[in-house]
């Protein structure tokens, strides 16, 4: 599993290091999951950010454009639609085996978790292409797929266009 100082290393030092679980517990009893460590570690070290002015991560609660939880309880509903819901492997929601979305990004790509099926599987990552019937499962954890992302890789999305000069990310308005 990639590590919150690899991440760091790339992306440079975060500035809004969070340290009251209370609210990841409240969304959490919520949808009756617990979100993978990796990912809490970096949306607490980061907050509500645009990384590459290009994927927007979001901390569970706050400002009403970007709250993970908000953005998860409404994008259910869109997903369920007839029409999306042939475009993903699995429906979306907080059962095992469904997909949680965590992120998005400007280019229209979405981001989600996959539940595990049982307490011992991992996490992985699901990426759909909004403008196509496209997505991808990553075979790895988020911090892993963030820092491939980081460094340039093909996870669906690409920061080497977003990015020429490398990394960086700006707060949410």
């Amino acid at each position: 599993m990639a590590t919150l100082p690899e991440i760091t290393a790339l992306l440079g030092e975060p500035r809004f290091n969070w340290s009251d679980p209370a609210p990841w517990n409240e969304l959490e009893q919520e949808l009756g999951i617990e979100f993978p460590a990796d990912f809490r570690e970096i949306v607490d070290a980061y907050g509500s950010i645009e990384v590459n002015r290009q994927l927007y991560l979001k901390y569970p609660v706050g400002h009403l454009l970007h709250s993970l939880g908000e953005n998860i309880r409404g994008d259910p509903e869109l997903w369920r639609e007839e029409d999306m819901a042939e475009f993903l492997p699995s429906p979306v929601g907080a059962n095992p085996g469904e997909l949680m979305p965590v992120a998005s990004a400007t280019t229209g790509e979405a981001v989600f978790l996959r539940i595990p099926d049982n307490l011992s599987s991992p996490w992985r990552v699901v990426v759909q292409e909004f403008d196509s019937p496209a997505w991808t499962l990553y075979e790895m954890t988020f911090s892993e797929w963030l820092l491939a992302y980081l460094k340039g890789r093909d996870v669906t999305l690409c920061s080497r266009n977003c990015a020429p000069d490398g990394p960086f990310f700006e707060f949410l308005p």
